[in-house]
């Protein structure tokens, strides 16, 4: 069992990610934010319990649900929440929305808004951590609707072959867009995919940001040892549609509040803090903090300027 000083921070980061998000989808629906913006609200075990798991120089490449990894990654609040907005203050100057915001910095290699067009960009990010010899793993994160792309499984026999350090995480939240995982996709689990290449996979808790820690770890020690990638299947929920333009008509109001009410990851480790004896007002303390980090995230992203004309011009590759 993790230290209680760990499961605060797994709480606190799971948090600001809930917060975030529910403030983003305040902002979107006074119109502050437009076009798409896909919310991860539910899921947020899954990368907070990656990112405890790898070090400075692991590398991170996810779908358009982005959001929550930007922020376990260490992206500010406020530059992702200005960059929704579209302003300068943005990751990406205001341009790229939700789906295309990117930190080097981070070692956090975007959002993409094709489905499945990531998982060749983190086999490539593999690729490059096994020629230059750096002993660093790439974190490829991909949704349930994403798994029956080609190019993933022209990845997976790529990773495979040249025994790429390459965690394929699929986040399984049981829809792809308003489509069900068992109308959608036959065969084997999603965890067993990776098979037919040799590449180990496991089915893992999503909802429980441990039991993700405790995958992680172990995928991890894997690659790092030189075994080439492994799948983690993480199984998931989202609470909300597809995106905020979803109504989720597709699902029962009952099976979302069955989840919340007894899988939220955020209370189960909220729960189990206090079994272990940590103050309610040691928790009413990071919620007030969590709270006023997102506000001024929101306060910043209105009051940050729009850009500049010119700006129509930079960062363009020809």
């Amino acid at each position: 069992m993790p230290s209680n000083e760990e499961l605060i921070v797994f709480y606190r980061n799971m948090l600001v990610i809930r917060r975030f998000e529910e403030k983003a989808s305040q902002l979107y629906g006074m119109g502050l934010i437009g076009g798409f913006c896909h919310l991860y609200i539910g899921q947020e075990a899954v990368v907070v319990g990656m990112q405890a798991s790898i070090e400075d120089g692991d590398t991170i490449v996810t779908s358009y649900r982005d959001h929550g990894h930007m922020l376990a990654s260490g992206m500010e609040a406020r530059g992702v929440m200005a960059e929704l907005t579209g302003r300068i203050g943005g990751y990406s100057k205001g341009k790229g929305g939700s789906m295309h915001m990117f930190s080097r910095e981070k070692n956090f290699f975007g959002g993409h808004g094709i489905v499945g067009a990531q998982v060749p960009i983190g086999t490539g990010l593999g690729f490059n951590h096994r020629y230059r010899k750096t002993n660093r793993v790439s974190l490829t994160y991909l949704g349930d609707g994403a798994v029956n792309q080609g190019q993933v499984y022209e990845s997976f026999n790529m990773a495979a072959l040249w025994k790429l350090p390459v965690i394929f995480i699929i986040e399984n939240n049981e829809y792809a867009m308003g489509t069900s995982q068992q109308r959608s996709t036959a065969g084997l689990s999603m965890a067993q995919r990776g098979y037919p290449y040799g590449i180990p996979g496991e089915e893992v808790d999503g909802m429980d940001v441990l039991a993700v820690k405790a995958a992680g770890d172990t995928s991890v020690k894997h690659c790092r040892d030189g075994h080439g990638p492994c799948i983690l299947e993480m199984k998931t929920y989202r609470y909300r549609g597809h995106s905020m333009s979803d109504p989720a008509k597709y699902r029962t109001k009952d099976e979302v509040n069955n989840v919340r009410q007894n899988r939220d990851p955020i209370d189960y480790i909220r729960r189990l803090l206090l079994k272990q004896g940590v103050c309610e007002g040691t928790l009413k303390n990071i919620d007030r903090e969590v709270k006023d980090l997102i506000a001024e995230a929101a306060e910043f992203s209105q009051q940050s300027p729009s850009p500049n004309i010119d700006e129509l011009w930079t960062d363009v590759v020809i």
